[in-house]
């Protein structure tokens, strides 16, 4: 019998969540095909929650709100410590 008494850790890869390196992918593209400036468009939306900083070409606007604003911000820090500092995020 288990020890009741204790919390256990559990982590789901919950079926339907989206991985935040695609979204940004599938919104950078949506915003680049339409004539925006994508990263001043992701940022504005990141900043301010609105939104309409995201075109609702292919769903963009949809798929970018699946997913909280800080995940979108800890998505690109983590991508710009790999890169830049050619050093491997661990959690």
């Amino acid at each position: 019998m288990s020890d009741l008494n204790n919390t256990r850790y559990f982590k789901t890869g919950m079926e339907g969540t989206p991985d935040v390196a695609q979204v940004i992918e599938k919104v950078y593209r949506a915003l680049a095909e339409k004539g925006y400036n994508p990263v001043n468009q992701i940022v504005g939306y990141i900043m301010s929650g609105d939104p309409t900083y995201i075109t609702s070409y292919h769903n963009a606007r949809s798929i970018i709100m699946k997913v909280e604003r800080d995940e979108l911000i800890e998505e690109a820090l983590r991508f710009y410590i790999d890169v830049k500092f050619k050093r491997p995020y661990r959690q």
